[in-house]
Parts: C-alpha cells; sequence; structure tokens
C-alpha cells in the first residue's frame, strides 16, 4: 500500500536522529534517499548504513543556512537521481537558551536562520523543480510540539518552530492546485543521539506527560514520513501531525 518505488526522497539533517529515521522508513518501502548535512563523515555513514539495507542512498554536503550550498546540494541531487519527489526540511537546531528579553537581534536572528529560513531557502529550489516537473510532490518540515506549547528559556526555538507550521498552511495553499501537498510533523520528546545531553528532570517530565508511558524513540518517527511522501497522504495537505505519545493532551 506504500510502495515508494520510483520516488526519491531529499532529508536534509538527514545523517543522524529524526532525519536519518525519515531515511531508514523511506529506503525500507522502496525510495531513494538523498541525504544532505553539514558532517561529512556522518553523511557517509548514514548513506552507508541505508544502502545496507538494500537502499539506494546518497549523501550530499550542505549547510542550509547557506543558499549557495543549497544550490549545489540540490544541483547534485538531481544530477545523481534525476528527480526530487519528496523534500523533508529536518536540519534545524534548539536556538539560543535564556530569557527572551536579555537576547540580543542578531541571536535571535540566528535561530530564525536556522529554523525558518533554511526551510524556505531548501524549498525554493524544490517547488520549482516540481512545478516545472508538473507531477505533484510532497513538502514536509519537522516542527516540535514546542510549536503548541511553549518553552520557557527557549523562546526562539518556540518561535520558530510554530513560525513554520504558517509556513506550511500559506504554501499548501499556494501549491494545492499544482498537486504539492505541504505538511508538518511535530514530535515530542524524541531519544536520539544529541538528546542524552537533555537534563533527565526534563526526559523524567516528558515520560509522566506520556499517556502511553514512554518517550519516542526513533522508529516511531518512520511510518509517518512513508506516509507523507506517498500517494496516501494525496488529501492531506497544511496540517501538522503531532507525534507525541500524547503529551500534548495529558494536563499534569
Amino acid at each position: 500500500m506504500f510502495d515508494l518505488a520510483g520516488k526519491v526522497a531529499l532529508v536534509t539533517g538527514g545523517n543522524g536522529g529524526l532525519g536519518l529515521a525519515y531515511g531508514r522508513g523511506l529506503v525500507k518501502c522502496g525510495a531513494k534517499v538523498a541525504l544532505w548535512g553539514r558532517n561529512a563523515d556522518k553523511n557517509q555513514g548514514a548513506a552507508e548504513e541505508l544502502r545496507a539495507m538494500g537502499g539506494d542512498a546518497e549523501a550530499f554536503a550542505c549547510d542550509v543556512t547557506d543558499e549557495s550550498q543549497i544550490a549545489e546540494a540540490f544541483t547534485q541531487t538531481i544530477t545523481r537521481f534525476g528527480q526530487v519527489d519528496s523534500c523533508f526540511a529536518n536540519a534545524g537546531g534548539g536556538g539560543f537558551r535564556g530569557m527572551s528579553h536579555l537576547t540580543d537581534r542578531e541571536t535571535w536572528l540566528r535561530t530564525i536562520d536556522l529554523n525558518l529560513m533554511s526551510v524556505v531557502q531548501t524549498w525554493r529550489p524544490v517547488t520549482e523543480h516540481l512545478l516545472a516537473r508538473q507531477s505533484g510532490g510532497r513538502l514536509v518540515v519537522t516542527s516540535s510540539v514546542a510549536a503548541l506549547m511553549g518553552t520557557g528559556g527557549a523562546a526562539g526555538y518556540s518561535t520558530t518552530k510554530a513560525a513554520v507550521r504558517g509556513l506550511v498552511q500559506a504554501l499548501a495553499v499556494e501549491l494545492g492546485q499544482a498537486g504539492i501537498r505541504v505538511n508538518a510533523i511535530l514530535p515530542g520528546f524524541i531519544e536520539t543521539e544529541m538528546s542524552t545531553d537533555t537534563p533527565q528532570e526534563f526526559q523524567d517530565a516528558c515520560r509522566r506527560r506520556s499517556v502511553i508511558g514512554r518517550i519516542g524513540v526513533l522508529e516511531d518517527m518512520e511510518g509517518v514520513a512513508v506516509f507523507l511522501a506517498s500517494d496516501h497522504s494525496d488529501f492531506m495537505t497544511g496540517q501538522s501531525i503531532v507525534l507525541d505519545g500524547g503529551h500534548t493532551i495529558f494536563p499534569m
């Protein structure tokens, strides 16, 4: 039902964490996967892992805050795979920590550049490509439940993750008639190689708020990527899919 054979998926921040989890799900269903990331060693390791699973995967060096690197990586992706059918704008980061009123303009702008403008810039060449092909396509962004709940001491993160939801809705309207579907994934706390640095009390609080009694693991992210890349999500656009084990519905 979710056969992605013949489809090409582009995943930014794809050399680890949620991005690589998306890639695993996509190759399991037959998609070819282009991974973009900044770290050459991680890029190579991620591509090799997906190929060892039987997938056709390639990694390309790219800092998504740099438009020239995006243009080069996209050219390389098209040269290698010939097309892109879905783009997962997953790269981003936590941004600054601390009280927002004590944070200077330049620090705010760096967080906006990392979590919002990187998505705008990544989707620009992909959208042009999809419109030229006239065969529809999928744009997906990794937002966060922080866009719904707010996170004290991380106003930049919450703000930018909320902003990409607005971008999703606007582009869904702009591109709907062209067959391009635009959606967001809002994960809760997911165990990754980077989440080990998260304070234990925060992890414990997330676990308590989960109505299913656990926090997320990377395998939880695979299915939603497959669904959104497939034709079976054709009637879904402009939406935010929350994957949080019930975290946002449980009043502690």
